[in-house]
């Protein structure tokens, strides 16, 4: 399919691309055939490692393959979806892949999300089949009859490891006992007995799919703050990796990416995992982290290319193991996105890395979930304050006046507009918001994703994100919208109504706040908290739990009579300047009980 090339004067950021070809003919073919091809190219390079297990792609490819014929044994057609709700680990990775060779969509999700969220996800994403880790079994629902969902196939942590290894992290590592789940559970498959089935006359799959049909459905609140699945094609990942490693110079200057950001996110699934596959390089696959950890993991093992947010970068400047290294010239690239970086943040974090050799700065990039990750980064050998960089090969940036087609002048701030193949299919069985967020221009009939974000771009075609225009808030990298915590509130039948904000937190950057007006014949005490909180553990990801709640009588509206929002978030910002300046206590969540050998 021909792409449409802008007129020149709408790319000013061209000039600026130097040897990276400004528009690319990317392959049309399939997440899974461009892992086949570097199967093909480089058989004996290693494609991923994980806990210190090394996997060639030779062997990767033939993972796939398996893991595709035991899915079509177990029911699984290209007109399905498999649900994967998983952290970073082989099995996630080898079913993304062997989904797609059959031509169902993977849907990635995160694996702590709370029981209600498992239930909207399963019937919103309509899929057949559930991949999850034994310990986050109990978060799924009984099969029933009528249902879509026929099976769940259970893994852990374990089950991506060599036997010994294995024993050594479920006995010794690990120290933990893995959730009992009853084989005679209705749909119960055992990844472990799944991938050791007799597939001999299984038909191998062939998918009927293009590189243009929906591949993968990642989760993003779209423009009301409700979750919507965002269909990717194939087109979307392939592009997306070819063209950061295109603008990113990055083919041949390392071997190795820490896939630390989850695979649940765009960031993490094409970044760290299918931009590697698709140039033949490795990906260090790791489930769970620290700032420390993932320090230590890069000076230990020396890799080339790494990827966060900006919390986990101020963070890991602290390390001792950051700190401690003399020479980080091993580093080719440091990519940073998800959240704002501060100027100053970035002035920091260069100078750290520049007086430990590194010879890169680090790179800031801007995208979104409806155009899959980053779409615009910074180019090699030019930054400029504030800066998320130029679009890369093949992707068109416009900034124009908030919710319509009309451009603003280079300088003036405005909707940041994106169109090219990064962008999403549609919101999976959302047609309406998939019309307002979606929309074809008159002026170059291009079809642009309106993002919803502020910003401004430069007469040289440099992109500088402002602020949101969506009520969101980030924090430690994650996306929540208010919207929906707000429902899950009135929801308690505790509250009569709320309204969500960020308030500044010195570690996640943002945390999430709520104002609540009791329902009638419930009062705004401790114990009502208590009951909030214990609720809402049920029903919210731990990331978007509301750490500070605050009750009121009435909450102040607008001329709309909407919840002005604006006017808490100013009321909340005034009292806090007023504060002594000392930490703002604030509930934590409970966690698990851990054993002996964990504390």
């Amino acid at each position: 399919m021909a792409q449409k090339v802008l007129d020149p004067k709408y790319t000013p950021w061209v000039p600026h691309y130097g040897n990276v070809r400004p528009f690319i003919d990317y392959p049309e073919v399939t997440m899974y055939e461009m892992v086949r091809r570097s199967s093909e190219q480089y058989p004996d390079k290693i494609a991923y490692e994980f806990m210190n297990d090394k996997v060639k792609y030779r062997t990767l490819i033939q993972q796939i393959d398996h893991c595709a014929l035991c899915l079509v044994k177990e029911g699984v057609t290209a007109d399905d979806s498999v649900l994967i709700c998983m952290p970073n680990c082989p099995q996630a990775v080898v079913t993304l892949y062997a989904a797609n060779k059959i031509g169902a969509i993977a849907t990635m999700v995160h694996p702590l999300s709370a029981k209600g969220e498992i239930e909207f996800y399963i019937q919103n994403c309509e899929c057949s089949v559930v991949l999850t880790l034994d310990m986050f079994y109990s978060n799924f629902p009984e099969i029933k009859d009528g249902m879509k969902l026929q099976k769940i196939i259970v893994s852990s942590i374990a089950d991506g490891l060599s036997p010994f290894k294995a024993f050594m992290y479920k006995h010794v590592l690990d120290g933990r006992k893995d959730p009992k789940v009853d084989p005679s559970n209705r749909g119960v498959v055992f990844w472990k007995d799944m991938i050791k089935q007799d597939v001999t006359g299984v038909p191998e799959p062939v998918s009927p799919k293009t590189t243009y049909d929906g591949a993968v459905i990642l989760y993003t609140g779209g423009t009301t703050g409700r979750s919507k699945g965002a269909l990717l094609s194939n087109m979307s990942f392939n592009s997306t990796a070819l063209g950061m490693t295109e603008l990113s110079e990055i083919y041949g200057t390392g071997e190795s990416i820490a896939a630390v950001m989850p695979i649940f996110h765009g960031f993490g699934l094409c970044t760290c995992v299918h931009l590697p596959f698709c140039i033949g390089i490795t990906s260090i696959l790791v489930p769970r982290f620290t700032p420390d950890s993932y320090s230590k993991l890069i000076v230990k093992k020396k890799i080339n290319f790494i990827a966060g947010v900006p919390t986990l970068f101020e963070h890991m400047l602290r390390s001792k193991w950051l700190q401690n290294a003399k020479d980080l010239s091993f580093l080719r690239g440091i990519f940073c996105g998800g959240d704002t970086l501060a100027i100053e943040a970035k002035q920091r974090m260069d100078a750290f890395f520049a007086e430990r050799k590194c010879p890169t700065f680090v790179r800031e990039g801007f995208g979104c979930t409806e155009c899959l990750t980053a779409t615009s980064i910074t180019p090699k050998d030019e930054q400029r304050p504030g800066s998320v960089g130029i679009p890369m090969p093949n992707d068109y940036y416009k900034i124009t006046e908030p919710g319509t087609d009309t451009r603003v002048p280079y300088g003036t701030d405005g909707e940041i507009c994106i169109a090219g193949p990064a962008v999403m299919n549609c919101y999976y069985n959302e047609p309406e918001e998939t019309e307002q967020t979606l929309i074809q221009s008159d002026e170059d009939g291009l079809l642009w994703l309106h993002t919803g974000d502020i910003g401004m771009m430069d007469e040289d075609g440099f992109i500088y994100f402002k602020q949101r225009l969506k009520r969101m808030i980030i924090t430690s990298g994650y996306n929540v919208y208010p919207s929906q915590i707000e429902n899950i509130l009135l929801n308690s039948g505790l509250v009569k109504e709320s309204c969500v904000i960020g308030v500044p937190d010195p570690l996640r950057g943002s945390k999430v706040k709520a104002f609540v007006v009791p329902a009638p014949g419930v009062e705004g005490n401790t114990e009502t908290m208590s009951k909030l909180r214990s609720y809402c553990r049920t029903q919210i990801a731990r990331y978007a739990l509301p750490r500070e709640y605050e009750f009121m009588e009435t909450l102040p509206r607008t001329k709309l009579n909407k919840i002005d929002y604006r006017q808490l978030e100013q009321m909340d910002a005034e009292k806090r300047a007023s504060m002594p300046q000392k930490p703002v206590r604030e509930h934590k969540p409970k966690r698990e009980p851990r054993s002996k050998k964990q504390q």
